[in-house]
């Protein structure tokens, strides 16, 4: 490597320890489309030296073969290096390289700009202390510009270099740069950045890169290297109160139980209390443990073992705090949220939220705002789609702790995983807590759900029925009620249809009226199964998280799950409501299973053919195996 320092030939240990010494700065490049974040990090890379002599050799090659400046080497492919990039010559994923000079060591997060790939621009801007924003001086400030500036405040960025790049291509034209400056500035006044410094640049041809260019003899400030070397990197996170989740209880022996996790904010002592934010059990420090030894003190970002003086429960997820400054535990929180995948955001739909190793079933009750990133006005919404942002409100079915994210960004930052897919489908920031559900009191009842099942001698069930419309949902579930009654059995159907007159007729038919529609169905059967019931729930219920969510409300042996899986052609036949007929006119609109996604159980308890078996002939296969312990029958239908 041709290095600017002679020490690694002459002395690596002194350039090793010249290099621990430096302080480091993380920080993003970011902008819209072809605006040149790849080839401005190439040209870093290339002007400090920090190029291998086999990756020069390949620099050289791949900008003949695949390269998008003529004969001129394109520094571009030096970040580049997916072939789906290179094809395209546009940056996809995330490209980490890093860079050092006399005075800095640095992490350069190189970041998509195009719309579709804002998930990968939210994941290198999170480490980020500084960001770096590309201007294509003939575009001005584009809507992908406003986007990635708004997500760099979100995170917390707050110190921005707006690069306005291709200056060559516009003749270092003074009022050009000027009047994207005012633009930009204009518009970024309400982000709350510390500091916006304009630097108008050529990544291609170097100018103000690492010297001051000839070609701009108009401008006085600092070129993009001085800007990088000399903008304020302190790490607040040491000043703020001690936070550790726990990633790892390690017992290796009867002898040690240790908590390991990264120091997240603050600074811990052997002898320092902590507490143990979910219990409020507390305890001190007996040692500070790294593969290294022992330590006197840990700070915000080492990776450590802390041994207490006390036998404590602490499990992984836990989050170790000050008990001066302890976090809230919360169950209700307000955050802002980024939504990344292509399927949208549905109110009520049960997600895993994930704050570090804290994993708890989440559920975003209300969408209050979406934010318009040309102009950061609020406007009204109820769903976000792919790279929206929006304030929602949250519920988790079990306190979490956590902190505000203006507060710490380790503790008040958490990503939302799709149940079934695994999918990170949100990147979220907590604004403030809400009171706990759990505060609020449950009042306490004496004749309780066994009680009530006793006295209606039987085992009070739900009876999931879900199916395409037309699979014989309702008409099973009548059949079958009226055999139970026969048998002395207390029931009571909860018809899908029929909810929509009364309980639900509020909700439309969309998705995130389907997911409305089937949460309000779960928790009154949960209500009717309190009070002893056996209940019977004949509902499309298209999507596998919501069926999910209904079961997880249940206990094991409570929740039957029962799937008509009558085939369409059939269940066109057998349509009384005409819904069928009305798809090729138009008039019909998010109807599962017809014009809208219907997702088939995987591991329901029953699954019936239609069109092998009747109605009669279901009905008494599920009254017989699941009511024939209660009761010996002998009847027909």
């Amino acid at each position: 490597m041709a290095h600017q320092s002679d020490l690694i030939a002459e002395d690596i240990h002194a350039y090793l320890q010249q290099q621990q010494e430096k302080s480091l700065l993380r920080f993003i490049t970011c902008g819209s489309v072809d605006d040149g974040k790849s080839t401005l990090i190439g040209r870093l890379l290339w002007d400090s030296k920090m190029i291998f002599e086999d990756q020069l050799a390949a620099l050289k090659n791949d900008s003949k073969r695949c390269g998008t400046q003529g004969e001129k080497i394109d520094y571009a492919l030096l970040l580049d290096g997916l072939q789906a990039e290179r094809e395209q010559g546009i940056t996809i994923d995330v490209a980490y390289r890093f860079f050092s000079t006399d005075k800095r060591k640095f992490i350069v997060a190189d970041t998509p700009g195009h719309e579709q790939y804002t998930r990968n621009m939210v994941t290198g801007a999170s480490t980020a202390r500084a960001a770096v924003i590309l201007i294509d001086a003939r575009k001005g400030v584009l809507t992908q510009t406003r986007r990635h500036s708004y997500l760099c405040s979100l995170v917390g960025i707050r110190h921005i270099a707006l690069a306005i790049n291709k200056m060559d291509l516009v003749d270092y034209n003074r009022q050009q740069f000027e009047a994207i400056h005012k633009e930009y500035t204009e518009f970024a006044a309400e982000l709350g950045f510390e500091s916006i410094t304009a630097i108008p640049i050529s990544a291609l041809e170097g100018d103000n890169i690492l010297q001051p260019s000839r070609n701009t003899k108009w401008y006085q400030g600092p070129t993009l290297m001085q800007f990088l070397e000399t903008v304020d990197v302190t790490d607040e996170a040491a000043a703020r109160p001690f936070r550790m989740r726990v990633q790892w209880v390690n017992r290796p022996d009867l002898d040690f139980r240790g908590f390991c996790g990264s120091v997240a904010s603050g600074t811990i002592h052997p002898g320092d209390e902590i507490v143990v934010s979910s219990s409020g059990q507390t305890s001190k420090v007996a040692r500070i443990v790294t593969m290294d030894g022992d330590l006197p003190q840990a700070v915000a970002g080492q990776a450590i073992t802390l041994t207490l003086e006390d036998e404590i429960d602490i499990s992984r997820g836990d989050l170790l705090a000050s008990p001066q400054s302890p976090p809230y535990v919360v169950d209700r929180f307000e955050a802002k949220l980024v939504w990344l995948h292509q399927d949208a955001l549905l109110p009520g739909r049960s997600y895993l939220l994930k704050a570090g190793s804290t994993i708890a079933p989440a559920q975003i009750d209300a969408v209050k705002f979406k934010i318009n990133v040309n102009n950061l006005q609020h406007e009204p919404g109820q769903t976000l789609e792919l790279n929206e942002v929006g304030s929602c409100t949250f519920s988790t079915n079990a306190p979490i702790p956590c902190d505000r994210y203006e507060e710490n960004h380790g503790t008040g930052s958490f990503i939302l995983i799709d149940r079934l897919s695994n999918a990170t489908v949100g990147a979220g920031m907590i604004d403030r807590p809400l009171p706990r559900a759990t505060d609020r009191q449950w009042q306490s009842l004496d004749v309780d759900k066994q009680a009530r099942a006793a006295l209606k001698r039987q085992t009070p069930k739900v009876l999931w029925f879900t199916g395409l419309p037309g699979a014989g949902k309702s008409t099973v579930a009548n059949l079958l009620e009226r055999k139970l009654h026969s048998l002395g059995k207390h029931t009571y159907i909860l018809d899908g249809d029929n909810l929509r007159h009364n309980l639900n007729r509020d909700l439309g038919y969309d998705d995130a009226g389907q997911v409305e529609h089937i949460r309000r169905i779960a928790e009154v059967a949960n209500i009717l199964i309190e009070a002893g019931i056996i209940v019977i729930v004949p509902v499309i219920s298209p999507f596998s998280n919501e069926r999910q969510m209904a079961r997880d409300i249940f206990t094991a042996d409570e929740f039957v799950e029962i799937y008509l899986d009558t085939p369409l052609a059939i269940c066109a036949q057998r349509d009384t409501t005409g819904a069928y007929q009305r798809l090729p006119t138009g008039e019909l609109r998010h109807s599962a299973g017809i014009d809208a996604l219907y997702e088939p159980p995987e591991h329901a308890e029953y699954r019936f053919d239609g069109s092998l078996h009747t109605a009669e002939e279901i009905a008494l296969k599920i009254v017989k195996e699941l009511f024939e312990d209660e009761q010996q029958i002998e009847w027909e239908i």
